[in-house]
């Protein structure tokens, strides 16, 4: 199970933008391109970090 995290911006602790809470699952989001998947190598794209709120399940990616 994942474990709860806090994402710091600057010096400002990120917040869900629905319920305000500060706590997050994270996990890797692959950043597919379109030229990518037609070579068949979306396996390479660059990937971000995606939080989802602990309370609400939004989803966002940094």
């Amino acid at each position: 199970m994942a474990k709860p995290v806090r994402a710091l911006l600057g010096d400002i602790w990120f917040r869900c933008h629905v319920c305000e809470c500060e706590i997050f699952r994270d996990r890797e989001v692959k950043l597919n391109s379109s030229g990518m998947e037609f070579l068949k190598l979306a396996w390479a794209d660059e990937s971000a970090t995606g939080l989802i709120c602990w309370d609400c399940g939004y989803s966002i990616c940094s």
